[in-house]
């Protein structure tokens, strides 16, 4: 509502980008039309934002070029979150702010090294370097060199899981370092079906929402704890030196993944530190 009201705003008085428009956008009518409920009266009882503010804020944006917008959780982790992202897409197209230096809608990482652990494959559909597992030749090189049998299909995307649980394809979850019991845009939804798991393990530094409902819970390390690299949004890879010794019985995540795979009788998993892992 917050967005679209500064949508009306800049259209209203007359503040949009009418080239960009005619030129690199599409239905721009059937969206000024859906911005007939969304008067600053309406948006100001909806979130509690002043009406002025939120003029001023749609004037800042829209006058002062090049604008950049940046979003975080707050924006995607919500039952609304792919309408919020549209919004603020919309809102870029309709002042021009695409494709330009300083421009574009940035979404931020939620923590601080999510960039670095998808560089390392972290996600269901590629491998380290963003190689897709889907393409044989690529999965053939990273069979041969890990030693073991891949499966060709991408695994699940987040939102995904919990789906994918509630249908019983998933009897059994092991969560590092993330609290969908907390995350996801439906809370209640979520921790009902976390609950229904036959075997839940979660690896956090903290006894989270989905730490509490897990059957076994492995303590990590914090960031203080241990030694690695982060890699933020800009690509940035920075060193990060342990400040201090785990504290309790608390280990780094990736000591404990190697003792797992020991005892599953996995080999390659013999590292001594993560210089040896990268």
């Amino acid at each position: 509502a917050l967005l679209n009201g500064m949508a009306r705003v800049i259209i209203d008085e007359g503040l949009l980008d009418s080239s960009f428009i005619e030129e690199r956008c599409e239905n721009f009518d059937a969206f000024k039309e859906s911005l007939k409920g969304f008067d600053l009266d309406t948006v100001e009882d909806i979130t509690g934002v002043p009406k002025g503010r939120i003029a001023e804020a749609a004037r800042v944006y829209a006058v002062n070029k090049p604008s950049s917008i940046l979003y975080s959780m707050g924006i995607t982790q919500h039952s609304h979150g792919t309408d919020n992202v549209i919004a603020t897409a919309n809102l870029a197209m309709l002042t021009g702010n695409v494709g330009k230096l300083s421009t574009g809608v940035n979404p931020l990482r939620g923590q601080n090294n999510v960039q670095g652990a998808c560089d390392l494959g972290a996600l269901p559909n590629v491998y380290p370097g963003y190689q897709a597992v889907a393409t044989q030749a690529i999965r053939e090189k990273f069979e041969a060199v890990w030693g073991c049998n891949l499966n060709p299909l991408p695994g699940l995307t987040v939102t995904e899981v919990i789906p994918a649980i509630e249908e019983g394809k998933i009897k059994a979850l092991y969560i590092v370092g993330e609290n969908p019991a907390l995350s996801e845009p439906d809370i209640g939804h979520a921790q009902k079906v976390l609950s229904r798991l036959g075997f839940l393990v979660v690896q956090d530094i903290f006894l989270s929402e989905t730490a509490q409902l897990a059957d076994v819970v492995l303590p990590g390390a914090s960031f203080a704890e241990k030694d690695g690299t982060f890699t933020n949004t800009e690509r940035r890879v920075q060193r990060v030196r342990k400040a201090i010794e785990p504290v309790g019985d608390s280990k780094p995540d990736w000591w404990i993944t190697c003792q797992i795979a020991r005892k599953m009788g996995s080999k390659g998993f013999d590292f001594e530190n993560p210089s040896q892992i990268m």
